[in-house]
């Protein structure tokens, strides 16, 4: 790790303390210990629900249990045994139920006598409101006491909230969906087991307490995000890619990519509003914070350094299991942080495309239009941070030196002033992505300036993830409506 690592992440550190309202940690005057009075007026304010809008004080860390190992989903009917389930749900899709991970789960799930399990095999890409309920309605209708997930990351996110709406029988889908869309219900019932085995390296779901879903009428995804979503355990087996196709390597490595970079470059979470009155209403997506950091920028250096050799060769097995780590550790961090402008413009990118350019990206095996959510994400990404790096020049620098496979302290990248930083990470992201033979922006895949405001108008409803951006000001005002149509302008083409 860099010195100017080193030296933010203690810094970091640092604010964490500073900023928390916890007078014993907290306080900055010498006098504070003398009047006790306003020390327990300070301590009830945060201890009772608060009338005026403050930033936050406190950041939580949540993720799955995770084990790694070569061969480990060979240990899933244990693990499941081990809980004594009444009925195994074992969530898949059509193209994995026939491949060596559903294989290996199915086989050790058959080795323990008695233990009774199910499988629901129609799991589709890119998850609708009607792929979900259909599959809510089958484990409520086969009592599902215990949750499998096996495959990427529409597989586990259905896998969540089948296990949800089990639970809440008489809940409606939106009753949870992600405000303002839906209802944003916090979830206070206790869920059931889930073990979440990924077949891709990319959306950390086997860490997240996140599940990501279209809603075609609105023409944009949205999810629920909640801590209680998170799996019980995530089985990281590095066997479990080999069957993934090159393109879908690529498209899930950049899901990775910018998972990372998103998330250590979110506002900080002392810096979100509101507080929340009760700790049950803290969000999972809290902002940038020490922890977090950590895993973000290890998975960031890692992702750039392995997703080419993967791209260039998908039998590189050391590539292909740091991807697999990579894809873990990001989805601590963001799954701790947020994310917020490359996957929020996503979310619409994708939804549009059905009526709109229906651009179907080659390598997936589908008939319908499709572009993957690892490349919605991506084709926004050097004009999204080339727009965020006033914010923390510092940070999208020490970022710059991770593309250019060098440390911030190298002249070639102290020397740029800040100012120009965001442009000169444009052009490394830029370069990289083209080096993935990605399409190069939105008009690539069909889209025209004609299309920027309705995108604009399906990126604000994502305030989930909006509200983490840096530097776009009232999201919902004209200055974030202007700022999201300069983002995608500059996507258009690079």
């Amino acid at each position: 790790m860099s010195t100017v690592a080193r030296r933010n992440i203690i810094h970091r550190l640092i604010n964490a303390s500073q900023h928390t309202a916890c007078p014993c940690h907290g306080c900055r005057s010498a006098s504070a210990a003398a009047h006790g009075g306003a020390v327990f007026n300070q301590l009830r304010k945060l201890a009772t629900p608060v009338d005026v809008v403050q930033k936050e004080y406190a950041f939580e860390v949540a993720a799955s249990n995770l084990r790694f190992g070569d061969g480990v989903t060979m240990e899933v009917g244990m693990d499941l045994k081990n809980m004594n389930p009444r009925k195994v749900g074992v969530f898949t899709d059509p193209n994995v139920a026939k491949l060596l991970p559903m294989q290996m789960a199915i086989e050790s799930l058959d080795s323990q006598p008695g233990l009774s399990y199910e499988v629901y095999d129609k799991v589709v890409a890119e998850p609708t409101e009607d792929s979900w309920r259909d599959a809510i309605a089958w484990a409520r209708s086969h009592d599902i006491s215990h949750f499998l997930a096996v495959g990427g990351g529409s597989v586990m996110d259905t896998a969540k909230a089948a296990n949800l709406f089990t639970v809440y029988k008489d809940a409606d889908l939106m009753d949870f969906i992600n405000a303002p869309i839906g209802k944003g219900l916090p979830i206070s019932d206790k869920l059931r087991p889930l073990i979440a085995v990924p077949t891709t390296a990319g959306t950390g779901s086997e860490t997240t307490g996140t599940a990501i879903l279209d809603i075609p009428s609105k023409s944009f995804k949205t999810g629920i995000a909640s801590r209680a979503l998170k799996p019980t355990l995530g089985i990281v087996d590095m066997r479990n890619t080999d069957s993934c196709p090159t393109a879908v390597h690529i498209s899930a490595g950049l899901d990775v990519l910018f998972h990372s970079l998103e998330s250590y470059t979110a506002i900080p979470y002392y810096e979100r509003t509101p507080r929340p009155s009760n700790p049950i209403n803290r969000p999972a997506y809290q902002g940038s914070n020490p922890v977090a950091d950590i895993f973000s920028i290890w998975a960031l250096r890692q992702t750039v350094n392995y997703l080419p050799r993967v791209a260039k060769d998908r039998e590189d097995k050391e590539a292909k299991q740091q991807m697999l780590l990579a894809a873990a550790f990001a989805g601590i961090g963001f799954g701790n942080a947020g994310v917020h402008l490359c996957h929020g413009m996503s979310y619409p990118i994708s939804g549009l495309n059905k009526s709109g350019p229906k651009y179907k990206h080659p390598g997936y095996l589908t008939d319908h239009p499709i572009i993957p959510h690892g490349i919605s994400v991506a084709l926004t990404g050097p004009s999204v941070f080339r727009f965020t790096s006033p914010s923390s020049p510092d940070r999208h620098r020490e970022v710059l030196a991770i593309f250019l496979e060098t440390t911030p302290a190298d002249p070639a990248v102290s020397r740029i002033p800040d100012a120009e930083i965001g442009s000169y990470l444009y052009e490394a992201i830029a370069r990289f992505l083209d080096g993935l033979g990605l399409p190069r922006g939105l008009k690539a895949i069909g889209y025209t300036s004609a299309d920027l405001p309705r995108l604009v108008q399906g990126t604000l409803p994502q305030r989930r993830v909006l509200d983490l951006a840096p530097g776009i000001g009232d999201v919902v005002g004209e200055d974030g409506r202007e700022a999201l149509t300069g983002i995608l302008e500059g996507a258009l083409e690079y």
